[in-house]
């Protein structure tokens, strides 16, 4: 059986993760930098190789892209289920900052509060509370 963890390239790896913790709450657990590993071009010493933090309860895994550009697309949307409408609020509103609110936080047709949001990095999020909206 696989396990999935998400992991995210990204032009700013430390910056695009404070700003998950801020939004989501959690913490960074490690950083390793390019000029950890052996024989590291001084150029990209302080770019991130691997970044490990938890962010919403959710494992995640990112690094800086350095050897190729960053493409921002919609092919992939990560998925946060909130048990409260006031979590899926708080949540919603902090990714939000500096992004594109593309669907607003409202109730569905199925009876869920949902949202869709392009954050400040590209990364797209649907946000749900599968309680009471009320």
């Amino acid at each position: 059986m696989a396990k999935h963890t998400t992991y995210l390239m990204s032009e700013d790896a430390r910056a695009q993760a404070e700003f998950y913790v801020h939004a989501l709450g959690g913490e960074v657990l490690s950083v390793m930098t390019h000029g950890q590993l052996p024989e590291a071009k001084e150029e990209l010493k302080d770019k991130v190789v691997n970044l490990s933090m938890i962010a919403g309860g959710i494992n995640f895994l990112m690094s800086d892209s350095v050897f190729e550009p960053i493409i921002r697309g919609n092919a992939i949307n990560l998925c946060l289920e909130f048990a409260t409408e006031s979590e899926a609020r708080e949540a919603f509103g902090k990714l939000a900052e500096g992004g594109y609110v593309k669907h607003p936080l409202e109730p569905a047709f199925w009876g869920a509060l949902f949202g869709h949001i392009q954050d400040k990095y590209g990364v797209m999020w649907m946000i749900t509370a599968a309680g009471p909206t009320a």
